[in-house]
């Protein structure tokens, strides 16, 4: 195989503003500021979802949301975000199913052909999107995971320097404790973890706090005094947000490369042409 020339290009899908920078802010931090082109898939403005501050005066929660996140993404230190113009579907009472828009509702191949049309644009060679369980059963995860999956199997069609992709990993131990803060689960926490074997990637990711920090402050309407996390205990709050933000785990959904070592030191390594990518060692990586 003849070296890959083009920039390296990161894509990451998710389907809320705030999905980004709980499960893996502080990689597309780092992965930025080594010069990678990340780009930011949101499928909906979070329509939706709670308003947890009861000092904010919303009228459009939609438009509110979408700036919250272009502002986590100045954070994060990467580009705009790209909207693929879908409805959030909502939760429990405020579930949308007669919303055509809504993720539940639509067709998943035309959710697939937005995402092959972002990855003819941005080219990436790796793409990132949600576990196979959604990180905790959300409709609209799903559907991402699910679509963005069928892209990365068709994309080579539409950019050949597609290789490789991650999923988000959370470790049983974590979804346990989701279910201390409230997080609405259908099953049990052991079906949404994951077991340590299955992680093929853990970022160390403590020299992007502030970053991360930041960005999830930016999502403001999510994260108030009335959101599960601040509800909490201050004590188990500060403990949550410690494991939640210093290591981000990662997944491996397909591959068009050889994998010469397991566990992987990041997202390109391997990949011919993007060595230097992952070589900041310490700053990410497994510690074996």
């Amino acid at each position: 195989m003849s070296v890959m020339t083009d920039q390296p290009s990161l894509l990451a899908v998710f389907a809320h503003p705030d999905d980004e920078a709980f499960s893996s802010g502080g990689t597309l931090a780092f992965y930025a500021s080594r010069g990678v082109r990340v780009t930011l898939a949101c499928a909906t403005r979070g329509e939706a979802g709670k308003q947890t501050d009861p000092n904010l005066t919303v009228e459009d929660l939609g438009r509110h949301r979408e700036q919250e996140l272009r502002e986590a993404c100045k954070a994060l230190g990467i580009d705009d975000p790209i909207f693929l113009d879908y409805h959030d579907s909502g939760r429990q009472e405020r579930v949308r199913k007669d919303d055509p828009k809504a993720l539940l509702n639509v067709e998943p191949l035309d959710v697939e052909t937005k995402i092959l049309d972002v990855i003819e644009r941005v080219k990436p060679q790796v793409l990132l999107t949600f576990d196979p369980h959604g990180g905790y059963g959300h409709i609209d995860h799903l559907v991402i995971h699910r679509a963005t999956t069928a892209a990365f199997f068709a994309g080579s069609q539409r950019y050949a320097g597609l290789r490789r992709l991650y999923y988000t990993a959370i470790p049983t131990s974590v979804t346990k404790r989701f279910v201390e803060t409230g997080m609405p689960m259908e099953f049990e926490p052991e079906r949404y973890g994951v077991s340590d074997d299955t992680v093929a990637v853990t970022m160390d990711v403590a020299s992007f706090n502030e970053h991360k920090m930041a960005a999830l402050r930016a999502h403001g309407s999510q994260v108030g005094p009335n959101s599960r996390m601040g509800q909490l205990p201050q004590e188990q709050r500060e403990k949550m947000m410690r494991e939640m933000v210093g290591t981000e785990r990662f997944s491996i959904g397909g591959t068009r490369t050889v994998i010469a070592a397991y566990p992987l030191r990041g997202f390109f390594d391997g990949l011919e042409g993007f060595e230097h990518v992952d070589e900041a060692r310490a700053l990410t990586g497994n510690a074996s």
